[in-house]
């Protein structure tokens, strides 16, 4: 039988922790390891035998030229059936599911994976339509309903910020979930990764009911104003707990969400470690007439790096980028067509499309990596300021088009687009 896909990505009015990065691209277009960020989503799809339609799903106008683009480039890579449905407003979490489901039940698939693009990861999606098999046809639950969710372990103290689930430990089954919970539920937490039947659509039915009621009518809306988004953690998984009906797999390889610029780095430096295993030829290597390369880097064919400079380890230069002799690229992300002056020293930060670092300038960030002495610890997600009203310490981001000069240093600072900076600045967002 057939299987689907259903991705996320949200929309324009998304993505407001991301910017800069997400004013001159969509943020699930971002470029991550050399790839976009729901490239690496709809490539680990691709794998999962009888799966052959990916939908995404999302309030991006369909006239975004960068969004058609990169649908078509993946439709002849992976030879798979990409469409994107646009959403008419933002419809949460689970309304474009609902909004959608003619176009998700076409071909009356067995069942459809729904993913957030805001999350990374190895995920196991093969093991996981496994288990939820498993389960399917077992003695107690043939014939029956049947919904699997991807979990993770996560920190007593972190595990608040997520969805946390309780489940049977001999079975899986999900006795209670909580969405961000005020109190310790539970250190295993929500993927953001699903597996659904089809009688889904039956519980989004009721779901979207009440709304209505709720709501429209109560408040005597016209019907253009009713709100028809839907919570898929707290209008469904909350009530689907309980029920026998609902199971957790566990994974424990590398997941992580990516809220913030800051994320993706941590996030390259995962996609580029995956890359050694499932995609060698990705990665640079070191030859006589090539840049030093440390650890794992991805270089794009079309970049140019100078034989003299040093790479890695987790850096990723794009397509037209430009690394200048002598130049230190270290837990970075270069973008297209950026230029790394002569010995200019790049360490933990984003250089934006068409930026230029000057010789000699030193960029750096302070890394915001889970804590190593922790397990199960996950990224921080730290607001922009702290309580005194200055700038938490993160990753440095250049926006795009930014000319940084020769010989000074930028320190933790977040430049938006179009800027010329004329001095070194420490712990600033340069409007």
């Amino acid at each position: 039988m057939t299987l689907k896909a259903v991705i996320l990505i949200g929309g324009p009015l998304k993505g407001t922790r991301f910017r800069p990065l997400s004013l001159d691209v969509p943020k699930p277009l971002f470029p991550i390891a050399g790839q976009p960020m729901i490239y690496h989503l709809i490539e680990n799809c691709s794998k999962v035998e009888g799966l052959n339609e990916v939908l995404l799903i999302g309030s991006y106008q369909p006239s975004e030229q960068l969004l058609t683009d990169f649908i078509a480039r993946v439709r002849k890579q992976l030879s798979l059936q990409v469409r994107y449905y646009q959403e008419f407003a933002p419809l949460g979490t689970a309304g474009g599911i609902y909004h959608f489901r003619d176009q998700i039940q076409s071909g009356n698939p067995e069942a459809f994976f729904v993913l957030n693009s805001d999350v990374c990861g190895d995920f196991p999606l093969t093991e996981m339509l496994r288990y939820h098999r498993s389960n399917r046809h077992g003695d107690h639950h043939s014939h029956r309903e049947l919904y699997t969710m991807l979990g993770t372990e996560a920190t007593r103290q972190q595990s608040h910020n997520y969805g946390c689930v309780v489940s049977k430990k001999e079975t899986g089954e999900v006795v209670h979930y909580v969405e961000k919970p005020e109190t310790f539920v539970s250190t295993t937490i929500n993927c953001g990764v699903y597996l659904f039947s089809m009688h889904i659509f039956q519980h989004l039915s009721q779901a979207f009911e009440k709304r209505q009621n709720s709501t429209s009518y109560e408040q005597n809306l016209p019907p253009t104003y009713r709100d028809e988004s839907i919570s898929l953690e707290h209008d469904l998984l909350t009530k689907l707990a309980g029920s026998d009906k609902l199971f957790v797999y566990h994974t424990n390889q590398f997941w992580s969400q990516v809220k913030s610029a800051a994320a993706t780095i941590y996030a390259n430096r995962n996609y580029l470690k995956i890359y050694r295993t499932r995609n060698p030829e990705l990665l640079a290597q070191n030859c006589d007439n090539g840049p030093r390369i440390i650890g794992d880097v991805y270089i794009h064919a079309t970049a140019q790096v100078d034989s003299t400079a040093v790479l890695g380890p987790n850096v990723s230069v794009s397509k037209g980028a430009i690394v200048g002799a002598g130049a230190r690229l270290r837990e970075s992300i270069i973008l297209e067509r950026a230029q790394i002056h002569d010995h200019a020293c790049i360490l933990h930060s984003i250089i934006g499309w068409d930026s230029s670092v000057g010789a000699y300038t030193r960029v750096e960030g302070t890394p915001n990596d889970p804590n190593a002495d922790k397990p199960f610890s996950k990224i921080e997600i730290k607001d922009l300021f702290n309580n005194e009203g200055k700038l938490n310490p993160s990753i440095t981001v250049i926006g795009s088009r930014v000319q940084v000069p020769s010989e000074i240093v930028i320190l933790n600072t977040i430049v938006l687009p179009n800027k010329d900076i004329s001095h070194s600045e420490t712990n600033r967002i340069i409007l």
